[in-house]
């Protein structure tokens, strides 16, 4: 049989098969005939912000400097969009949480600013004055109770498509009823030749509804490689849709390879990737940041550590194959997902260059790798950790801990430690946590009310962080609010039902029925009766650390609680806040975040974590902001929709800052 080999992949001519079938407990493969050739595609001349982190490593950062320290204050807006789902959708507004990040396209492409709304509406822009240029509605399967979320849509080049034709240049969006769809980057047209009319199902007749299993954060683009994962069900029941990650031939739509977290073991629940995905393209090699298994706080039904769940996972891009894999938690009874996309830099320590991967975690932890082998270039350490009081349940043992950089927060909580505003509401508290079972970071929760700190939420989330160009400083926002949680009996005569919420929020707690165990969960803030987080401030912040150095350099509260009581206060109140949704650097030497419950949009001191200027939105703005140039002129741009968990609004702008023109 003739076969030859592109960029590392092995590949057949056309009409010769290739039938290889792989079937292990931790790795599944197929490949089918005259499919499995993947063709150089190109590499565009970039604009400023192409990838959905602004390379596909993730980094957060744009070179872009016209916009910086002096001048920042100076910043106004340029122009304002709206996508018009406030008036399309009316109260499902209510189930959104808006993620996007725009990317800007190349000048061969159309050069458009391109983004998706929570529906899953393709929507590109002019990059000058924000009018629309086209739009694309897949029209998507809009039932079951997961809120509505889209974080981006994914940009390649097909050099198999003739100059000029139809879908060379091309846009990937995963929507919320699991199809993977392919359009046109001129016009917004499917493209005929992927899959049926521009869509593949990635999901057949298993009889799943959108609440069971969606998408949520752009595909992955490489090489002629589409990869793409999903967000699935992981609170109400004990066995959930598999969490499945798929690669298709980027030209046809074929499907090339799937790794499962869990194979091997298919009554266990499920493990996923719902959080942004990075590639080396370089080396060939796909970064999976995987989520806790299923149930989330129940594991009696789970094996062992838990296989591929909670890890980083490097993946040969062209056949799935495991390379190397890292896991920060063993047999997860937290819900401590791999939150975040994993970053990819070059470690520059004592004259060595070496190609790395820094991994957040919702422990606030940041471990960091050489991403070619997996091998960690800070230490290790095996953390004892408490046995779960459940009877039957297994609990690791130990679980990893980094020497440096240190934890983004201390999970440390004592009776002693309470806040509160007055000796009543701080008392209050002291109470509680001295009624807790509470034995540090990784207690697993009980039929007694336990402490989780930090809870679901993070640590980091899927915001992640930004790498101030080659400098090593990694800035990230983290969520510093502590949680209780406790399992309660289930009697059988009880009917089952979960919270509309997927995670509890600050003021919420929700109780989850967790189908297919003896247990419900509930879970929510540990607060006074005052409504204030029992914690001491500030319950959000920016942190910025050196990776290289393995130090923290310094930290900011990140958000005002004014608007956050029963009524606003008519000044800022700077203790921090809940926060979704990520930050960027700039060559500038500026930080610019949304994310916070005040409606802000900040610009940050790189160097010294100072706020330099900030803006008022009309709702908050969950998404993370992106930067770009276009004609001469450097733009600010986030996407504010508010967020269904925190209760403070929706909306459907997208806004643009600017410096003002010359004259």
């Amino acid at each position: 049989m003739c076969r030859f080999r592109v960029n590392g992949a092995q590949c057949a001519p056309y009409g010769i098969a290739i039938r290889r079938r792989v079937r292990t407990a931790r790795h599944y493969l197929i490949l089918l005939p005259a499919l499995i050739c993947v063709t150089p595609w190109a590499t565009a001349e970039q604009p400023d912000w192409l990838y959905y982190g602004g390379d596909q490593g993730g980094r957060h950062y744009s070179s872009a400097d016209q916009i910086n320290r002096d001048n920042v204050v100076d910043l106004e807006v340029a122009w304002i969009h709206r996508s018009g789902d406030m008036q399309r959708y009316g109260d499902e507004m209510e189930k959104t949480s808006t993620q996007s990040t725009p990317i800007l396209l190349p000048p061969a492409a159309g050069e458009s600013l391109v983004y998706c709304t929570p529906f899953n509406r393709v929507i590109a822009l002019d990059p000058g004055s924000g009018e629309q240029r086209w739009e694309f509605d897949p029209q998507i399967d809009r039932r079951g109770d997961r809120p509505f979320r889209c974080r981006g849509v994914s940009y390649a080049e097909d050099t198999s498509i003739a100059r000029g034709q139809a879908c060379r240049h091309r846009l990937f969006l995963g929507t919320h009823d699991r199809s993977l769809w392919a359009v046109d980057a001129i016009n917004g047209t499917p493209c005929k030749q992927f899959g049926d009319n521009g869509r593949v199902r990635l999901y057949g007749e298993e009889g799943h509804v959108p609440g069971d299993v969606s998408n949520s954060s752009a595909p992955v683009v490489a090489k002629g490689v589409i990869v793409v994962g999903s967000t699935v069900i992981d609170f109400a029941r004990s066995k959930t849709p598999r969490g499945t990650v798929k690669a298709f031939n980027a030209s046809t739509g074929a499907p090339l390879w799937q790794f499962d977290p869990l194979l091997g073991h298919p009554d266990s629940g499920s493990a996923n990737v719902w959080a942004p995905m990075s590639v080396d393209e370089a080396n060939g090699l796909l970064f999976l940041p995987t989520s806790a298994a299923s149930p989330d706080y129940y594991g009696v039904d789970r094996p062992d550590d838990g296989l591929y769940a909670n890890s980083v996972v490097a993946l040969d891009l062209f056949n799935g194959e495991v390379r190397w894999y890292f896991q920060h938690v063993r047999h997860d009874l937290w819900d401590y997902d791999t939150p975040a996309q994993p970053i990819l830099f070059q470690w520059r320590r004592g004259g060595d260059s070496v190609p790395a991967l820094a991994q957040l975690t919702k422990q606030g932890f940041i471990f960091v790798f050489n991403r070619l082998t997996g091998k960690p270039l800070w230490e290790i350490t095996e953390q004892p950790v408490p046995p779960s009081q459940i009877p039957g349940e297994y609990t690791a043992p130990t679980q990893p801990k980094p020497i440096a950089p240190p934890q983004l927060l201390d999970p440390f909580l004592m009776p002693e430690d309470a806040w509160g505003l007055t000796p009543w509401d701080r008392g209050n508290c002291r109470k509680q946590l001295a009624s807790m079972h509470n034995l540090g970071l990784f207690t697993p929760t009980s039929e007694t009310l336990t402490l989780m700190y930090p809870g679901s939420l993070g640590g980091a989330n899927w915001g992640g962080g930004a790498l101030a160009g080659d400098s090593g400083v990694l800035l990230v926002n983290v969520n510093n609010v502590a949680f209780s949680g406790q399992l309660i009996p289930t009697p059988a005569e009880i009917e089952s039902g979960s919270s509309k919420f997927d995670h509890p929020a600050a003021g919420h707690r929700m109780r989850i029925t967790m189908d297919g165990t003896p247990y419900d969960i509930e879970i929510g803030s540990l607060q006074s009766p005052l409504g204030i987080p029992c914690n001491p401030p500030p319950w959000g912040k920016l942190v910025a650390v050196d990776l290289q150095g393995g130090i923290i350099l310094w930290e900011r509260a990140l958000g005002s609680v004014h608007e956050m009581g029963p009524v606003t206060a008519p000044f800022d109140i700077e203790w921090g806040t809940p926060n979704l949704g990520g930050g960027i650097a700039t060559a500038g030497g500026l930080f610019f975040i949304g994310a916070t419950m005040d409606r802000r949009i900040r610009a940050f001191d790189v160097d010294s974590g100072d706020t330099l200027w900030q803006y008022t939105l009309p709702v908050d703005a969950t998404a993370t902001p992106m930067t770009y140039r276009y004609r001469g002129r450097q733009y600010l741009v986030i996407n504010a929709g508010g967020h269904h968990m925190f209760s403070r609004g929706q909306g459907d702008y997208v806004y643009a800052f600017a410096l003002p023109e010359e004259g």
